[in-house]
């Protein structure tokens, strides 16, 4: 599987579990929420005004251009065509994909939400290194750019280094609660990813820094996808690649059905359930 995979750490499954919650105790759904919601089922202009609303109510929570980063990068995603599986679980196919041909006003919209995330995470993290919210807001920024790269430009090392920052953030933000199940899914889908490769590019992987112990990815992106918040949808669609890479047929169409059910206007869910039938 090629390594530009692994930079969809946070885009396209940032969406809600209203249940669910960040952290150890519940807490209320939010406007942004909404937003997670509205992106998921692909109602780009509806979430970006439903983040943009909560940029201008909360102007110091980094979440909130993160949040729109995430809905404007996710809109790429869709119109090119990228996120489907048989990209991701047929190598050839992934490879030999059309070049595509970003949105200049997109780009620039989503690299200024993103230095705005990245500014605000700084900012209170230079007063609190371990202000947890600040930590949750950077690491997905992190994915974020980590996704353009490779996904868009297919910068492919580049992007790499990104996902090992957004990793080690992650794990030290676990380390200060083990609960913010959401951040799991940093670690998780770098070492099942990179477990799959080939073991002499697992060494070199691993000789630069990479995790790619298989059995602990596939427990941490469990845990995400059964408690977290805002990345539950996209840990599920994970463990779906993973379940169509082990010819485990009814456990992908299990989590497809699921997740075509939770966000009925995401096509993709849909088609991609179609496909296994």
């Amino acid at each position: 599987m090629p390594i530009r995979f692994l930079a969809l750490v946070f885009t396209c499954g940032i969406a809600l579990r209203a249940a669910d919650s960040i952290g150890s105790s519940a807490r209320p759904v939010t406007s942004i929420d909404t937003g997670y919601r509205q992106m998921y089922n692909l109602e780009f202009d509806q979430a970006h005004r439903t983040f943009s609303d909560w940029e201008r109510q909360h102007p110091a929570d980094p979440l909130g251009p993160a949040s729109n980063a995430a809905a404007y990068l996710f809109s790429e995603f869709d119109r090119l065509n990228i996120l489907h599986s048989e990209f991701f679980v047929e190598d050839g196919l992934f490879k030999r994909r059309p070049k595509a041909t970003p949105n200049p006003a997109v780009r620039q919209a989503f690299d200024a939400e993103l230095a705005k995330a990245e500014e605000l995470s700084d900012s209170i993290l230079k007063q609190s290194p371990r202000q947890t919210a600040a930590m949750f807001a950077k690491t997905i920024a992190l994915g974020l750019r980590a996704d353009y790269l490779a996904l868009i430009e297919r910068r492919d090392l580049d992007s790499l280094k990104i996902v090992k920052s957004s990793r080690a953030l992650a794990e030290n933000l676990l380390s200060i609660d083990p609960s913010y199940y959401d951040a799991y899914l940093a670690v998780g889908v770098e070492n099942y990813l990179l477990s799959i490769k080939p073991a002499p590019v697992r060494w070199f992987l691993k000789m630069n820094g990479a995790e790619t112990d298989r059995d602990r990815g596939i427990q941490d992106l469990a845990l995400t996808a059964e408690k977290g918040r805002y990345l539950s949808p996209y840990a599920r669609l994970l463990l779906a690649v993973a379940a169509l890479r082990g010819k485990d047929i009814p456990k992908a169409a299990e989590l497809l059905t699921q997740l075509a059910q939770e966000f009925p206007k995401n096509r993709l869910y849909a088609q991609e359930l179609a496909h296994l039938k």
